[in-house]
């Protein structure tokens, strides 16, 4: 007796209830507030960005790369070919032999998944994971051996009588994980979603080689409106595709083993954060999650649904506010996920909404808002550190080359040096420049990373108001933090006048001096120097090469760490971090230090004065801090007339 018939019979029967699933699934994303996409657009491009830009993530790790090409590339293509050849019944041996070749470059690339899971690190989460190794096996090889009478290898009628119902069982549990899985629910979800995620992601500028890392700017005027509320209070307040982007996860862990908080003891997991949020928009609970805990916290804790707030059953609010917003998940992130989007957003419902920041979070707040600087300083105050630097006043001289924005450094004793390091170098180099004084107000990052939209854009409209008054060229900020906001956030609210204003941190201003040969240097003779990445200026804005161009302009071999460039350890003093001071098991500031200390260096070079305040604090001995502007006026020739 054959059962031939059931093959094109299951296959019809799982591609419905996929196609349901699917269905399913999507209803569940657009529960999430609407964000403007072009279908059209996103669909045409989602090859090119699934080809070039997710493998320039993936191809980080050779292994997986090669492994997921072989893998991801022939389930596609043996997909639609069993569609073509086993559902259509298409009578073509070229087709025949395609889908073979197919499920063999498929069953190559399973056999290293199945390697990999053997022995797999503890980031990779287990459970269903565990099984895929074999789904994918099974899958490529039923198919492989279902096709091979087509191919005319075997002759018709081989996979009649007790070989087809063995074969017909097959495909039936292998279509069960690698197709009804894809959009149910199962280890195959990231497929579909991911593909969606990346055709209509909400950073479509991040493609092609670009860079997009300035937060999403919050419409105050739709506050309270249609019973909207400010943040993200629920699942459902986020973007629909910021949904679709959670079930993109393909649960690799990289963004958790590359994340300061995690690896601090703070109770902080980016990938479980993201299970969590598909758990809230699709409901249950976590009991089935199978990767790394929140440190601290345990399994099977959190119960989610579509219109319960987040912070009350499914997500502690310590989680959110042990971010650094460092953006090193999302820079490892292979299906290019944006977890720091999220967790702002989740703050922004809890600061404006709630007033719920933890710690010295509402102290802080309430300084900027009543002396525009989050320590309280008297305004008045912010030009004391130039009382003999004879510095020209914006106001008095209303153009000028390059606007040296001072930032909050102003009224820090330790970062004051860096500042007057800074402004002795665009002397020596006769740098048309001026300040502006008691005008310049705080940038607003300290508040926007503390979810505190409000108070931020107000800063920035008043700041842009000011520079709207005033002729300059270019900004050039000793400060990582300015130097983004004013990059990257301020253009979104509404103002054209830093629209044609060249915006630059002091190492790619001073680099570009010295490439003019605007000032000598004598070469630096004082020990081992390593560098430090500051999260704001690596991996938020793609400065990786001007701090060490500068160190190398003074005869450094730089003794890089093991964690630098774009996987560069974070400091731990962004996002609000050292003003929410969630507790850990160790401090981020001391781990980078001791990457440091494994250079065997005697200098620390930072380009950030955050950095430095955070890296100085770690209890000596250690190696000494200095930023780099510091470095090179020590070795500053001075002119001889």
């Amino acid at each position: 007796m054959s059962f031939e018939w059931l093959h094109p019979t299951l296959i019809g029967i799982m591609l419905v209830l996929a196609i349901i699933g699917a269905v399913r699934r999507v209803n569940m994303w657009r529960a999430g507030q609407p964000d403007q996409v072009n279908i059209l657009a996103g669909l045409m491009s989602m090859p090119k960005r699934y080809l070039h830009d997710l493998h320039d993530v993936v191809e980080r790790d050779k292994y997986m790369s090669k492994t997921h090409a072989a893998t991801g590339g022939g389930f596609v293509l043996s997909l639609a070919l069993i569609l073509l050849v086993h559902l259509f019944g298409l009578d073509s041996q070229i087709l025949a032999w395609a889908l073979l070749v197919a499920t063999a470059l498929m069953f190559i690339g399973a056999l290293f998944v199945f390697k990999r899971r053997l022995n797999p690190p503890s980031r990779l989460s287990k459970g269903p994971w565990m099984r895929l190794p074999k789904s994918l096996l099974a899958f490529s090889v039923t198919f492989f051996v279902l096709t091979l009478p087509m191919a005319g290898i075997l002759p018709d009628g081989t996979g009649s009588g007790l070989l087809s119902l063995v074969l017909a069982v097959l495909i039936l549990m292998s279509l069960s994980e690698m197709l009804f899985g894809m959009t149910w629910g199962g280890p195959m979800k990231h497929a579909f979603a991911g593909a969606l995620h990346l055709a209509f992601h909400r950073r479509s500028e991040r493609f092609g080689g670009g860079r997009s890392t300035g937060l999403k700017a919050l419409d105050l005027s739709q506050a309270h409106s249609a019973n909207q509320v400010l943040g993200v209070a629920k699942p459902t307040d986020f973007k629909w595709n910021q949904l679709l982007g959670f079930d993109a996860c393909v649960q690799c862990g990289r963004c958790e083993a590359v994340c300061p908080a995690f690896a601090a003891g703070q109770p902080l997991n980016p990938k479980k954060l993201i299970q969590d949020m598909v758990v809230g928009f699709a409901g249950g609970t976590d009991e089935h999650y199978a990767g790394s805990p929140y440190p601290g916290r345990e399994v099977g804790q959190a119960k989610g649904d579509p219109n319960q707030i987040i912070t009350e059953g499914l997500l502690d609010p310590d989680t959110l506010w042990s971010c650094t917003t460092c953006r090193a998940c999302v820079e490892e992130c292979p299906m290019m996920i944006e977890h720091v989007d999220a967790i702002v957003d989740m703050r922004r419902y809890l600061t404006m909404e709630k007033g719920r920041t933890p710690n010295k979070g509402a102290e802080i707040l309430d300084n900027i808002i009543a002396t525009d600087n989050p320590n309280g300083h008297a305004p008045a105050n912010r030009m004391n550190w130039a009382a003999d630097q004879n510095l020209r006043l914006l106001s008095d001289c209303q153009e000028t080359d390059v606007l040296f924005w001072v930032s909050d450094g102003a009224f820090d004793m330790r970062s004051q040096r860096i500042l007057r390091s800074f402004v002795t170098l665009l002397k020596a180099a006769k740098v048309d420049f001026a300040v502006l004084g008691s005008e310049e107000l705080d940038c607003g990052d300290v508040a926007r990373r503390l979810g505190d939209d409000a108070t931020f854009q107000n800063l920035a409209k008043r700041n842009l108001e000011t520079l709207s008054k005033y002729q300059f060229n270019r900004i050039v900020t000793t400060d990582p933090h300015a130097f983004h906001c004013l990059k990257n956030e301020y253009n979104d609210l509404g103002y054209d006048v830093l629209k044609d204003v060249q915006v630059m941190h002091h190492t790619t201003y001073l680099n570009e001096l010295v490439q003019q040969g605007r000032f000598t240097v004598d070469p630096f003779k004082g020990g081992t120097v390593t560098y430090h990445d500051p999260c704001y200026l690596g991996r938020y804005n793609g400065e990786y090469d001007a701090p060490r161009d500068l160190l190398r302009s003074l005869g450094i071999d730089i003794a890089e760490m093991e964690r630098s460039g774009y996987r560069s350890r974070c400091c731990g003093g962004g996002g609000g971090a050292p003003i929410t001071d969630i507790p850990g098991e160790r401090r981020i500031a001391d781990m980078r230090v001791d990457d440091a200390k494994a250079t065997q260096a005697d200098l620390i070079a930072v380009g950030c004065q955050q950095c430095t305040a955070m890296l100085e604090g770690v209890v000596e001995p250690r190696p000494e801090i200095k930023d780099i502007a510091e470095i090179l006026v020590n070795q500053l020739v001075e002119e001889v007339h």
